[in-house]
This record gives structure tokens, C-alpha cells and sequence, in this order.
């Protein structure tokens, strides 16, 4: 089929026109700017401040799963029987039992802790920084929340008796990084 000027030019403005409403339909408004700096676990355990909360002060809860042990052990169905003269008649009989026993139990906290406008880049590398003068922090002082800034958080709220990676009001008190309430 031998094509014309006129009709090369009609074609190119069709494929024009279809490349055109592919590129309309493929386009992806453009995404939001992801803040690396957030502390997206704290975020998610945030919980209504306690009626006898102080007002503008936030709350969060965290829940530490029990922590269960198998143990399997050996037991005596049946002792051996022996024949007067001290023979073995039967050996003895054994089952195996498996039991679940609680090490560690389930524990719930909720704690004070800072509102989500203090937790800044600025502040999250200062955090980064009192965990590391305290030897709780070997990672890159980043100003973002890492898995290794959450384990030194754990590390250091466990000497207080705390078992959660959520940064509370009262570590943040004793690092300096939050204002000491007045008596």
C-alpha cells in the first residue's frame, strides 16, 4: 500500500494523539515527600491522654508479648520389675509430656512521651547523641529514627525497667532532651 504525504501526516497525528492519552493515563500524581525523620512506631502506639493527664501533654502504649518456653521432659509411666532374685522382668515405661510455661508475661505500658511536633530531625539526632555518650549508640548520628537508634532506646529504658523501643517522656528527661517539670 503506497502512503501519501497527507496520509504519513494524519498518522503521525493519531499516534501523537494515542501516545498523548497513554502518558494522561500512566501519570501518577506526584507522591508526598516521605519524613525519614518520623518515629512511625511511636506514631502508631499513640493513645488519648489519661483523664488525669496534664492538658497538651501526649500519651502512647506499648504492649511487650509474653515470652513462653517449651520444655520437654521424660517420665516414669511404669517402673521396671524386677524378679525376686533382682533381675530385670520389664524395664520401666516412659512418655514424653511437653509443657508451655510462661518465662516472661505479657506486659503493657503507657507512658508519657513526646508530641510529634518535638520529634524533629534536630531532636532525633541530639537522642542519637546522649545514647552515644552513654555508650547506648554506636550508629551515624542521622537525625532519623533507625532500627539501631530504637535498639539503644530499648537498651537504655531497660536499666529503668522498661522493656519498649518507644522513646518515653521520662529517658527524654534524663538525657536532657525534654524540659524537667517544676515542682
Amino acid at each position: 500500500m503506497t502512503q501519501t504525504p497527507a496520509t504519513r501526516r494524519a498518522g503521525a497525528v493519531c499516534l501523537t494523539a494515542v501516545l498523548a492519552v497513554l502518558a494522561a493515563c500512566t501519570h501518577s500524581p506526584p507522591e508526598a515527600p516521605a519524613t525519614r525523620f518520623a518515629f512511625t512506631a511511636l506514631e502508631a502506639a499513640r493513645i488519648p491522654a489519661p483523664a488525669d493527664a496534664p492538658a497538651g501533654t501526649c500519651w502512647a502504649r506499648d504492649v511487650t508479648p509474653a515470652v513462653v518456653e517449651t520444655q520437654t521432659a521424660q517420665v516414669i509411666v511404669q517402673p521396671a520389675i524386677l524378679n525376686s532374685d533382682g533381675s530385670l522382668l520389664a524395664p520401666a515405661i516412659y512418655a514424653t509430656e511437653t509443657e508451655q510455661q510462661i518465662v516472661e508475661p505479657r506486659r503493657e505500658y503507657v507512658f508519657e512521651t513526646l508530641c510529634a511536633p518535638e520529634i524533629t530531625p534536630e531532636f532525633i539526632a541530639s537522642l542519637q547523641r546522649a545514647l552515644q555518650a552513654r555508650g547506648r549508640y554506636g550508629g551515624a548520628i542521622t537525625g532519623t529514627i533507625t532500627p539501631e537508634t530504637e535498639l539503644a532506646i530499648r537498651d537504655f529504658q531497660r536499666g529503668q525497667g522498661l522493656e519498649t523501643r518507644l522513646l518515653t517522656m521520662q529517658t527524654a528527661r534524663q538525657l536532657g532532651l525534654a524540659a524537667v517539670a517544676r515542682s
